[in-house]
């Protein structure tokens, strides 16, 4: 296995008052979260704005402001003249007013990441492995969360809000898959790796399934451009996804909404096979091991895939028809707004995907379907491990957060 250190975490300063407010946990209050909602989404917006968009009194919001301005959580921009009476002057989130640990764990790699208030990645350490086990990959986490807190400046460090873990529900289920053996994904069955960070930190530990966080990071972090209701697919070692409906992942009965990994698609032979099956990478590594290529470079920060030539022409038109017949049958149940494609990929080979998506459309009977406007994600690689970090932003500080974290 090895440990790499990506990006190196910047110094800067923070305000002192960090979580004085009313509980213990930190969270805030609904119309404090409700204002640094609005000023995520906003950006910098001056307390008439805010009044008017929240329906509150100028005078609560100005209460409101100064609560989160003394706490450090926001910045006064520069005024804004030229109106009649005083200069407005704009808040905004201070990008050192919180700080978040994400933790990917997937299948092939894990990777850790530190983000600030506005989502900026501080810090990020990868482990590559051949397969993940619990014991190397909570050592992993606890001693690279250690190494990226002793580089931090004290005010730094104490504004750390909370950390969030991304992973594939039911790791061991997929031994046969990553060729690993049964009896070390066995091991995953009773591990609780929340537990075990959770026990060595004060800070809250969240975790949520890998694909649905990656989702979420579209929502919080991407650049959807207002969407409502769409469908979201990651495309990793194992393709995965999620549902967005009314501005909000959702989750389901069970939480398993979105489990479109498992949808089925025509197979070889017009067999039905799960889409796991069909537009996982997984497929492509078989293929390129099969010819005996080293397929250990598409765990690794996807740079570029040009070279594989037909082997990565027939897994993209594949990938795409299987991904095609997901989207028309899942638009048949919802009408989305949009389908929106990531993943673990170069974005040159996004765009091809995507583009192939298009094309696959046209072979299949849509009658009766308005089929969604397809879309490429705007979060990319690193969906996962900021979903991850996503999921103690929306939790402590946002409203309608769109990622409930799993018990």
């Amino acid at each position: 296995m090895q440990t790499t250190e990506i990006r190196p975490a910047p110094g800067g300063a923070a305000e002192s008052g960090f979580l004085r407010g009313t509980n213990q946990s930190g969270m805030r209050d609904h119309n404090e979260r409700l204002v640094l909602s609005l000023l995520r989404r906003h950006g910098g917006l001056a307390k008439t704005d805010i009044a008017r968009l929240t329906q509150l009194s100028v005078q609560t919001i100005s209460v409101i402001m100064r609560a989160l301005e003394a706490d450090g959580l926001l910045l006064r921009r520069e005024p804004v003249r030229g109106r009649v009476g005083q200069p407005s002057v704009p808040m905004a989130l201070n990008p050192d007013g919180a700080f978040f640990f994400g933790l990917k764990i997937g299948r092939r790699s894990a990777e850790l990441v530190l983000i600030d208030f506005l989502g900026n990645i501080r810090a990020m350490r990868q482990l590559s492995y051949r397969y993940p086990t619990p014991r190397e990959t909570t050592a992993f986490a606890l001693d690279d969360v250690a190494a990226i807190r002793s580089a931090l400046p004290p005010e730094q460090d104490r504004r750390i809000a909370g950390l969030g873990i991304a992973i594939p529900f039911e790791l061991w289920n997929w031994a046969d898959t990553v060729g690993a053996p049964h009896e070390a994904m066995d091991a995953w069955r009773g591990a609780d790796i929340k537990a075990d960070i959770q026990s060595r930190h004060d800070f809250p530990v969240y975790l949520q399934n890998d694909a649905t966080a990656a989702c979420g990071a579209e929502l919080v972090f991407g650049q959807s451009g207002g969407l409502s209701d769409f469908l979201y697919f990651y495309i990793g070692a194992f393709v995965g996804g999620g549902v967005v409906l009314n501005g909000a992942l959702h989750a389901g009965r069970t939480g398993n909404a979105g489990a479109l990994g498992s949808m089925p698609v025509p197979g070889p032979g017009g067999k039905p096979v799960q889409l796991i099956d069909a537009a996982s990478l997984a497929t492509l590594e078989k293929s390129l091991a099969a010819r005996g290529i080293d397929a250990s470079f598409l765990w690794q920060k996807p740079a570029d895939w040009d070279w594989l030539g037909s082997d990565l022409d027939l897994w993209i038109a594949t990938a795409a028809n299987a991904l095609a017949h997901a989207i028309v049958s899942a638009s048949a149940v919802i009408d989305f707004e949009a389908a929106v494609i990531d993943g673990w990929m170069p974005r040159t080979v996004r765009a091809r995907l995507a583009e192939a998506v298009r094309a696959a459309f046209g072979q299949i009977d849509t009658a009766g379907i308005a089929l969604p406007h397809l879309r490429e994600g705007t979060v990319g690689v690193d969906a996962r491990s900021l979903g991850a970090a996503s999921l103690p932003l929306c939790e402590r500080f946002l409203v309608g957060a769109p990622l409930a974290a799993a018990t």
